[in-house]
């Protein structure tokens, strides 16, 4: 029988609490998989945000207070805790770094994280729990295995902890200037070499060099972050620190995203009820205003509206797309050309294109149940959920072959396969890729029997924990 460890996470969201998307995901689902039965001893560190809804901290209990030391600064710290589906949950208030509406996007989240990465500790030694393992995630952690070694690695108990950082896009990094080594870090001149990079303190960098394993979120990923496409100019540190590196699949929450539960749905189903599916489908296209045809395939994007999501690729043949027997449904927001370019669209072909220029989970969960296709021409993609969450609703993946996609689905075509693949960022061949999916859609026969599959396919977190166990023993042992 394997030995319970004790484990800390550290990170900066987590669902239910505050999320902004996949970290939060896997933070709200991962330990509890980890601590099922009292297999480990689990415990997770946020930040107390200001939007944490009422109705979580109405069961918080405050454990205590201390003082945290950023250099000459001195903050306080509240520690609450609330025990959530069998895992200890702490939260750390400051209300001068989180009493603020969101999480991210303001100048001084360096030293909005500094703080927390030092708290983490600071509560772990005042709590006198001092974990086998701290396992952090990105950057707004990863200053806490640097502060490990420079504050706690000697103190008496603290010298066996184990460190593991997982990256969930290396695209964000933790840069600041140099000057905030000693003046907010409180590192001495020593740690200048381990966090430079090209003339900034790089705390991804730092943390890949301390740490003792690093983890990505698919396998593809972690192979693909010795290439200077995808690792944002940290490639050369990847290939150095090589033999620490893993990839695990991101797994779901197979409860939350489940068709024959979700109150979000407007009709509940499983794989046996899929004319239910229809209904939805039915009721998606009258709530955006599309024609109710149950004939016609409605295609979903559910995404940030980012570079990296393959916009581009559709603003090269949307209008080819369009000539076909097709609606589309996009959900998300950011770059301003990609919003702008899908108001256009559907102001041209109301009929074929509904634009909902937001995030909204309820609302997403409406579109995966009533979509047939789910479309990620990503060109990275660390992991990716929602071709996950797509076909926990029977909502067929079209998808690019990189990353988390890569490992989660396979072609139609090749045995078992649970979508549709194509390989090259090249919009021509995601095109192809959406008319072989259509094709299929008007063979109501193989259609069904392809959403049956992908629906009972097992993305749950069961096989991705169980990874992560012989990571971590591998590392303790």
């Amino acid at each position: 029988m394997r030995e319970q460890r004790k484990i800390l996470f550290a990170a900066s969201e987590a669902l239910p609490f505050a999320s902004t998307g996949g970290l939060g995901d896997v933070i709200g689902s991962l330990p509890m998989v980890l601590a099922a039965g009292g297999a480990n001893d689990v415990r997770v560190m946020l930040p107390f945000y200001a939007d944490i809804p009422e109705k979580y901290r109405a069961g918080f209990e405050l454990l205590g207070e201390l003082d945290v030391y950023l250099a000459w600064r001195k903050q306080h710290c509240r520690v609450y805790q609330l025990t959530y589906e069998g895992v200890i949950f702490y939260f750390l208030e400051n209300d001068y770094y989180y009493n603020r509406p969101g999480l991210y996007g303001y100048y001084d989240d360096g030293e909005r994280f500094a703080f927390f990465s030092k708290a983490v500790l600071a509560v772990a030694d005042k709590l006198n729990f001092v974990p086998d393992l701290i396992h952090v995630h990105d950057w707004q952690a990863a200053l806490v295995p640097i502060f490990y070694q420079a504050f706690y690695r000697s103190a008496a108990g603290w010298e066996n902890v184990k460190t593991m950082l997982t990256i969930h896009n290396i695209e964000y990094q933790g840069k600041f200037n140099r000057s905030v080594l000693g003046e907010l870090f409180g590192l001495a001149a020593e740690w200048l070499p381990v966090l430079e990079f090209k003339g900034l303190l790089n705390l991804i960098k730092g943390a890949i060099c301390v740490v003792d394993k690093v983890g990505t979120v698919s396998y593809s990923y972690s192979r693909e972050l010795h290439y200077a496409h995808f690792a944002h100019g940290l490639e050369n540190i990847i290939a150095e620190n090589s033999h620490k590196m893993t990839g695990i699949l991101n797994g779901i929450n197979q409860e939350m995203y489940n068709p024959k539960t979700d109150p979000a749905l407007f009709v509940n189903y499983t794989y046996r009820s899929l004319d239910k599916k229809a209904v939805n489908k039915a009721h998606l296209q009258q709530l955006v205003n599309l024609p109710e045809n149950p004939d016609t395939p409605v295609v979903a994007i559910i995404s940030r509206m980012v570079e990296a999501k393959g916009f581009d690729l559709l603003m090269c043949v949307m209008e080819e797309l369009l000539s076909e027997k097709v609606q589309f449904v996009v959900l998300g927001c950011g770059d301003k050309k990609y919003e702008d370019f899908f108001r256009w669209t559907s102001y041209k072909y109301p009929a074929k294109v509904a634009a909902l220029i937001t995030y909204d989970r309820d609302l997403s969960h409406k579109i995966y149940a009533g979509a047939d296709l789910l479309l990620m021409p990503s060109m990275v993609e660390p992991c990716g959920l929602a071709q996950m969450i797509a076909s926990r609703y029977g909502t067929v993946p079209i998808v690019r072959a990189t990353g988390g996609l890569r490992d989660s689905i396979t072609d139609y075509e090749s045995n078992g396969g649970n979508g549709f693949v194509f390989e090259n960022f090249n919009a021509h061949e995601m095109l192809a890729a959406i008319r072989r999916a259509l094709a299929l859609y008007g063979d109501k026969e193989a259609w069904t029997k392809l959403c049956g599959c992908v629906m009972r396919k097992d993305f749950s977190w069961k096989k991705s924990a169980d990874d992560y166990l012989k990571v971590y023993d591998e590392l303790l042992k």
